[in-house]
């Protein structure tokens, strides 16, 4: 009679065991074993173990995003610049190298003969190369502009009160982010945007501002990444506001190193039809004068003509 008591309390022990066994922040990892161990697919065969304690680098997310994406399933549904240096990331999701830390290669390629460099969030910085091209370093990225528009409330909204509210939100759903990197936020009740700067010191290297920033892009655009699908809703008082659209911009601590030649064809256009307007304009101004002061010579020789 014992042993079955022994039995079935292992038995028990073990379902708790299993189920106790996931991953909270990464919804599509599978997990097993004692002691527990999660894992991501990021490649055929080839899986990413995970340390579920704490938000997963972007850098992997990106690569099972794109393995599942290749698979046919779930990813993701289809306020100005904080400085003149800031820039969003216009390119998208692509398959990224990984270092085994989970950061991004400061090069990266795609697969492709066609290469750029990417900073700390993955974001392209740089003009598109060749296999030759040298990225000296991943230059980090210290201060995160997010711009959101939250959906339309009953109430008025506590403006005094915001930024504690945001903080508290970012905090408690992130990891335990320090609050304290909430350097700013302002509100435009009108247009019910909220626009947070997060910062942090430059050379500082504990803090990874783009991996909160990325789960919080797919809390409010998408679905959430973490097992639980709540989403990012700061709370003042008894009200909740939710949002509904979310902007990122990118600050490093050495300025991107963009030129002209791989703008759109659609900016370029605009660029030149601006530029031709200007020239158009001042050769109209110059000859207008020029008739102007022409008038003005032969109305002067008329008069001398008259008086003698």
């Amino acid at each position: 009679m014992k042993i079955w008591i022994v039995l079935i309390l292992a038995a028990f022990a073990a379902g708790a065991s299993a189920q106790s066994c996931t991953c909270e922040t990464m919804k599509w990892a599978t997990c097993d074993g004692n002691p527990c161990l999660c894992y991501v697919m990021v490649g055929s065969n080839e899986k990413q173990v995970l340390d579920c304690t704490k938000l997963i680098p972007k850098c992997f997310l990106m690569k099972a995003e794109m393995y599942r994406a290749r698979k046919g399933q779930d990813t993701r549904l289809l306020g100005g610049k904080p400085e003149e240096s800031a820039f969003v990331d216009n390119d998208g999701i692509y398959d990224p190298e990984c270092e085994n830390d989970g950061k991004f290669k400061a090069k990266q390629c795609n697969g492709t003969e066609e290469c750029w460099c990417v900073n700390s969030a993955g974001v392209r910085r740089t003009d598109k190369g060749d296999k030759d091209l040298k990225c000296e370093k991943l230059v980090e990225t210290y201060w995160i502009r997010l711009q959101l528009t939250h959906k339309e409330t009953s109430g008025k909204v506590d403006a005094a009160n915001l930024k504690a509210a945001i903080a508290d939100a970012i905090h408690q759903r992130y990891g335990n982010f320090n609050k304290d990197m909430v350097e700013k936020v302002e509100y435009d009740p009108e247009a019910r945007m909220i626009v947070v700067d997060v910062k942090k010191p430059k050379g500082e290297r504990k803090t990874d501002l783009t991996h909160m920033a990325y789960y919080m892009e797919k809390d409010v655009k998408v679905l959430p990444l973490f097992k639980d699908q709540n989403k990012f809703e700061p709370t003042l008082g008894s009200q909740k506001l939710q949002m509904e659209n979310i902007l990122v911009y990118y600050v490093d601590e050495e300025p991107p190193t963009f030129t002209m030649k791989n703008l759109s064809g659609g900016i370029i256009a605009v660029i030149v039809v601006v530029v031709l307007a200007v020239v158009a304009g001042l050769l109209v101004l110059f000859f207008t004068r020029r008739q102007q002061k022409n008038k003005k010579y032969n109305k002067a020789q008329q008069r001398e003509m008259e008086a003698m």
